[in-house]
C-alpha cells in the first residue's frame, strides 16, 4: 500500500489574510457575530463577560420545549391548563401573551406566545404543564445547556425576569440560538411571524407584534429574540439569512431600542460586506471515486463526513486547496461509512481543517479467481 494525494481542487479568492478589524466596533457593552455555516466568529467585544439575558433566556425554553415534540414527548395540539401562577404573570406588568386563569391552551399557542409576543405567562404554564412546575423545568433548561456546551450560563426561570441567578454570556447566547437554528428548522419558522393573535376563551381576540425590529426591516431577517432589563438594557440575538448565507449576533448594553436595532443592522451588513462563506464539501456529495485492491468493483466512491465551509474576509489573493490523503489502493471488502482516508483544507498553504472521509457504497471482495488473476497481474505490470 502507497499514501497517495489527490488534489481535488485550487480555488483563488480575494481576501484579507489579516483577521484584524480594530476599527470595528459597535454602540454595545457585548457584541459577537457568527457566519452560522462555518462557525467563524467575525467579530467579539466582551463575548464571554457575564451578562443578565432578559427574554432571551426564552431562547433555551423554547428548545426544551422542542426537544419534548421531537421525542414525542408532548404534541402542539397538547392542551395545559393556566395555573394562578401563570395568569397573575399575566397581570403584573411582563410581557404577557394574557392568559385566563384555568384556560386550557395549546402547546402551540404558548410557543407562539413565548417566541413572537414574548410572554412571561405562557413560559410559566408551559413550564408547568411539560415538566409539572417551573422548578423542574429549569432544571431541563441546565441540563441541556451543559449538553449543548454553554459555559457560564446558569437559569434560575424560564422568563429571564430579574434574577442574580439567571445568567449568561453572548457567547453562550449565540451558541444557543446556533443550535436552536441547526436542530428545529420546523419550528424555528415561528420566530420570523410579526404577529400573533391570541383568541382567549371569554374575550375579545388580542393581537400583538414580534418585538425583533429587524423582522421589519428588508435584510433577510428571521428571528431570533429581544430582551430588555433595566440592569442590562437592551439586548437581542439577530439571524439574518442572505442567499445561501446566515450570519448571527447577540448584542446586550444597548441604550435605547433605537440603538439596539441600528447597531445590530450595522454588524450584520458588515458581516455580508466584509466576508465570504465557501462551501468546500457537502456531505451527501460523492467526492470523487479512489482505486480498490482485489473487490467487487475496482473504484469506491467516497463522501465527507461532514459539511465543510470556511469563512473568508475579502480583498486580497488567497488560495484555498482541498487535498484528500488514503492509504491505497484501498483493501477490499468495504463497507457504507467505513473511513478511507482524510480530507486537508488549507488557506494559503495552512491547514485549516481536516475531516474523515468515508465509503459510500458497500464493495465485497472479488471472487478467488478474480483475486489470482488480478495478484498475477500487479506482480507482472505492477498495475492494480
Amino acid at each position: 500500500m502507497k499514501t497517495f494525494k489527490i488534489i481535488l481542487f485550487t480555488l483563488t479568492f480575494l481576501m484579507i489574510i489579516q483577521k484584524s478589524f480594530s476599527n470595528m466596533d459597535v454602540e454595545a457593552r457585548y457584541m459577537i457575530i457568527q457566519d452560522h455555516h462555518s462557525g467563524e466568529i467575525l467579530f467579539e467585544k466582551e463575548a464571554d463577560s457575564r451578562i443578565y439575558p432578559a427574554s432571551m433566556t426564552k431562547i433555551m425554553t423554547s428548545i426544551v420545549a422542542f426537544d419534548m415534540l421531537k421525542k414525542g414527548e408532548t404534541s402542539l395540539d397538547e392542551l395545559i391548563t393556566i395555573s394562578e401562577k401563570a395568569w397573575r404573570m399575566s397581570q403584573s406588568g411582563y410581557s404577557s401573551m394574557f392568559v385566563m386563569l384555568n384556560d386550557q391552551v395549546s402547546v402551540e399557542d404558548l410557543l407562539k406566545g413565548i417566541i413572537i409576543v414574548s410572554g412571561n405567562d405562557a413560559c410559566v404554564a408551559l413550564a408547568e404543564g411539560l415538566s409539572g412546575s417551573e422548578e423542574d423545568f429549569v432544571i431541563l433548561m441546565n441540563d441541556k445547556a451543559e449538553e449543548i456546551g454553554l459555559e457560564n450560563t446558569n437559569f434560575s426561570n424560564s422568563s429571564g425576569i430579574s434574577d442574580p441567578e439567571n445568567y449568561s454570556t453572548v457567547r453562550d447566547i449565540l451558541v444557543m440560538s446556533r443550535y436552536m437554528i441547526s436542530n428545529y428548522p420546523e419550528y424555528y419558522a415561528y420566530f420570523k411571524d410579526t404577529t400573533f393573535t391570541w383568541d382567549r376563551t371569554g374575550g375579545d381576540p388580542i393581537t400583538q407584534g414580534n418585538r425583533n425590529p429587524l423582522l421589519y426591516k428588508n435584510m433577510g431577517a428571521d428571528g431570533i429574540k429581544t430582551g430588555f432589563l433595566t440592569v442590562e438594557k437592551y439586548s437581542l440575538a439577530a439571524s439574518i439569512q442572505s442567499g445561501k448565507r446566515r450570519l448571527t449576533a447577540v448584542g446586550s448594553g444597548f441604550e435605547t431600542k433605537n440603538s439596539r436595532s441600528r447597531e445590530s443592522v450595522k454588524i450584520l451588513n458588515w458581516g455580508l460586506r466584509k466576508f465570504d462563506t465557501i462551501q468546500v464539501a457537502n456531505k451527501d456529495e460523492i467526492i470523487t471515486s479512489l482505486n480498490v485492491w482485489l473487490g467487487k468493483k475496482n473504484k469506491v466512491d467516497v463522501v465527507a463526513s461532514e459539511d465543510i465551509y470556511l469563512t473568508i474576509p475579502k480583498r486580497k489573493k488567497s488560495t484555498i486547496k482541498a487535498v484528500i490523503e488514503y492509504e491505497g489502493p484501498v483493501q477490499s471488502p468495504i463497507k457504507i461509512g467505513d473511513k478511507i482516508g482524510e480530507m486537508k483544507v488549507y488557506v494559503s498553504g495552512d491547514l485549516e481543517k481536516t475531516i474523515d472521509i468515508l465509503s459510500a457504497e458497500n464493495i465485497k471482495k472479488a471472487n478467488v479467481f478474480s483475486r489470482l488473476f488480478r495478484s498475477l497481474n500487479y506482480l507482472v505490470w505492477g498495475d492494480v
